[in-house]
């Protein structure tokens, strides 16, 4: 809780402040940690809340004046959980999709991160290890692939003998 504090101050300093979640009290629980929603828009590159990965409710705004120069930026960023573009044209939004390094892209929704029956897909510095830890990477680490193929008929006396020849459609 006081790191993500420290990271809102950042943001407070050096940004625009339009939501702070600091100082939250759930009542009936005096000795929570609760930290509430937070939004910091104008976030440059050299915020400390920008440089460092925030496991909090907290959305960093960031703006840039066109397409390549937002992708840059957000490639330039050594973590890569997620990033959203809010955009009307098709055209930026596939390529933003394409080209940025995160692993949860956001199109038009302001949080990227999908449901938990989907696997965590951050990338670069946010992503440790090989496998994923929830959604179908989770089941699938300890599990072995294996494909089928089958063509089941019911056997009538001339199934029965055996023939070479390939099956057609007539």
């Amino acid at each position: 809780m006081h790191k993500i504090e420290s990271l809102i101050a950042d943001g407070e300093k050096n940004g625009k402040l339009l939501l702070d979640g600091r100082g939250v009290k759930v009542p009936g629980y005096p000795d929570g940690n609760w930290v509430g929603p937070t939004i910091i828009d104008h976030c440059t590159a050299d915020m400390q809340c920008y440089k460092e990965e925030v496991f909090g409710p907290v959305m960093n705004i960031v703006r840039c004046k066109t397409l390549s120069e937002a992708i840059e930026f957000c490639n330039n960023n050594p973590w890569g959980n997620g990033s959203s573009i809010m955009t009307k044209n098709g055209h930026s939004a596939r390529k933003y999709q394409h080209e940025i390094e995160a692993g949860q892209v956001g199109i038009n929704l302001p949080i990227p991160v999908p449901l938990p029956m989907f696997s965590f897909t951050g990338n670069k510095g946010s992503m440790w290890g090989t496998a994923n830890f929830y959604g179908k990477g989770a089941v699938t680490f300890n599990t072995q692939w294996k494909t089928i193929t089958a063509r089941w008929k019911e056997e009538s006396a001339a199934a029965q003998e055996m023939t070479t020849k390939f099956p057609t459609m007539k």
